[in-house]
């Protein structure tokens, strides 16, 4: 038997993803700030672009958050 779809406590876990997403971008633009002297250009980049991404999902989680909390 298939459970039943809760969705009570989403809007949370989306926030709680978003915090964490937010988190792991300062440790990384801390981490640059630390060691750019000794960060190659390629891991400096990929660095960069990953961060970008977590933009994006941060992005896509508020707009979530919109969504159930607007149900």
């Amino acid at each position: 038997m298939a459970k039943p779809d809760n969705r009570a406590d989403n809007a949370e876990h989306l926030e709680q993803h978003i915090q964490n997403t937010k988190a792991n971008m300062q440790e990384a633009n801390d981490y640059l700030a630390e060691h750019a002297e000794e960060i190659s250009a390629v891991d400096k980049n990929n660095i960069e672009e990953k961060n970008e991404r977590r933009q994006n999902s941060i992005a896509a989680f508020q707009s979530e958050v919109q969504d159930e909390q607007g149900q």
